[in-house]
């Protein structure tokens, strides 16, 4: 699947946000936990690189104890600050103060050199839609003070927050980049719901989760459907003799699961043929909301198996 999506308010969002980090002395970025590289706007690299960074996992509660750690590490490695988040719970607010006193520690110091005291931290929360950015400014000021929403591009324009006496926040809009460089990164963008929908092919984009499950998280659907689904006449191997060791589902398999899925949970039309439109788009709401359990999509290259 080759899905690109970056419409023309982002590029008038982009100039915003070149214009207001000479402002600010911190980014705060959120990324989705379950895809922390793939969630991570590179344009912001580019634009932030004199500043004090800090990384939010939001989501944390959706993907794997495991994998949350594993980049906990990865980020730290890499010089980053980054703290594991779940925005609607609160859960992990508590350590986002110390976080931004440590990401800023060297402003922080330069400013009492100068003698200048008690001067708020102004820092921008970015990060691509959908990733929890009002979620996290609510949560985190205690008030409804940003608007929140369940689809890409809620916020619309930049706002000032003060939080209180030693931090400042400038909200953004989500905002994406042209091109992605892989097919992957658009589809795992695409599963976490920071693609508008509308344009997506929901029914292939669901066999791309089955294919997922099946190869990192095998027994999940069974669990969460009571379909079958590990059937090794319907898998084929990757290569001719199977040495990876690794599976691949094909279409027709994926299909049929997707279809499975479908007659399971009562997705029919008249005549009783399965709904597979209908049940992608269960499929696709079970996985974002965190009903097929705790997934993590990516993993550091250290991690990998």
């Amino acid at each position: 699947m080759n899905i690109q999506w970056y419409p023309g308010h982002m590029t008038k969002a982009r100039r915003a946000m070149q214009e207001d980090i000479k402002l600010i002395d911190l980014i705060i970025e959120l990324v989705d936990a379950r895809v922390p590289i793939s969630s991570r706007n590179p344009d912001i690299d580019e634009l932030g690189r004199q500043k004090a960074r800090l990384v939010l996992l939001n989501k944390a509660d959706l993907a794997g104890d495991k994998g949350n750690d594993a980049w906990i590490r990865w980020f730290k490695e890499q010089g980053v600050e980054a703290v594991k988040l779940d925005s609607r719970s609160r859960a992990g607010l508590k350590q986002i103060q110390e976080a931004i006193a440590k990401a800023c520690k060297e402003k922080i110091e330069r400013d009492r050199r100068r003698g200048i005291l008690n001067r708020p931290v102004r820092a921008m929360v970015v990060g691509i839609p959908n990733v929890g950015k009002s979620t996290f400014i609510n949560s985190y000021a205690g008030k409804a003070c940003a608007r929140t929403g369940n689809k890409p591009g809620v916020t619309k324009g930049n706002q000032w927050i003060r939080l209180n006496k030693s931090v400042e926040l400038l909200d953004t809009p989500g905002i994406l980049w042209p091109r992605f460089e892989s097919e992957e990164v658009g589809v795992r963008l695409a599963l976490i719901g920071s693609i508008n929908d509308q344009i997506l092919d929901r029914h292939r984009l669901a066999m791309e989760l089955i294919r997922i499950l099946e190869a990192d998280y095998p027994g999940t659907l069974r669990e969460r459907y009571g379909v079958e689904t590990e059937s090794e006449d319907a898998k084929i191997r990757e290569d001719g003799d199977g040495s990876d060791g690794g599976v691949k589902i094909t279409d027709k398999r994926a299909g049929g699961i997707l279809e499975d899925i479908g007659r399971v949970r009562g997705c029919l039309m008249k005549g009783g043929q399965c709904d597979t439109e209908k049940a992608a788009g269960l499929m696709l709401d079970d996985f974002r909301s965190g009903k097929l359990g705790r997934i993590t999509l990516e993993f550091p290259l250290s991690q990998e198996e």
